[in-house]
């Protein structure tokens, strides 16, 4: 039995590693590359502090109420990852694959899961269960932040997939109340 699950996981390992070469082979393109720069750079906070401040301006103390629950749901999507990173201390592609060309440098030493993932997902789902009109906004850059982590070899597609679900999860409880 151990065996098999080895034989399974080892081969998950390599589907996942194939995975991250074929989306960070993108990143050889200039266009590409800065584009995902911009996106990556803009979830490490700026976006959300941004329509945090936003949603203030134009909804004045209407928005105190949505502001704040994404405010606690990020910090508790922070002390979510930081917890699993600092257990998990799986290395980053770049570091393990001499074929990925690192795009820019990580903000953290650990690659699972992805933190700009999760907090992308928390923050994208708590602001449309307020404002639905946003999603058409907030979806696509979601995607577009979860595909940067991968395309600039910081991420394996793993680490993304779990962040979203550790975003998916975090933003469902805290929706709850």
């Amino acid at each position: 039995m151990s065996h098999r699950l080895d034989m399974y996981l080892h081969r998950f390992n390599e589907i996942d590693e194939y995975l991250c070469v074929t989306f960070n082979r993108t990143s050889r393109h200039s266009w590409v590359r800065m584009l995902f720069r911009t996106v990556s750079r803009l979830g490490d906070g700026v976006f959300w502090y941004t329509l945090m401040g936003g949603i203030l301006a134009s909804q004045l103390s209407a928005g105190i109420v949505p502001v704040l629950h994404m405010a606690i749901a990020g910090l508790a999507a922070t002390l979510t990852y930081k917890s699993i990173k600092g257990r998990a201390s799986r290395p980053r592609p770049y570091e393990v694959i001499q074929s990925i060309n690192l795009g820019m440098m990580p903000l953290d030493r650990f690659s699972f899961p992805s933190g700009h993932t999760l907090h992308a997902v928390v923050f994208s789902l708590v602001a449309i269960s307020y404002y639905p009109a946003l999603a058409w906004v907030l979806v696509p850059f979601t995607l577009l932040v979860a595909m940067s982590r991968v395309v600039l070899g910081l991420h394996y597609p793993t680490d993304v997939l779990v962040g979203a679900l550790l975003g998916g999860i975090i933003a469902k409880l805290f929706m709850m109340f």
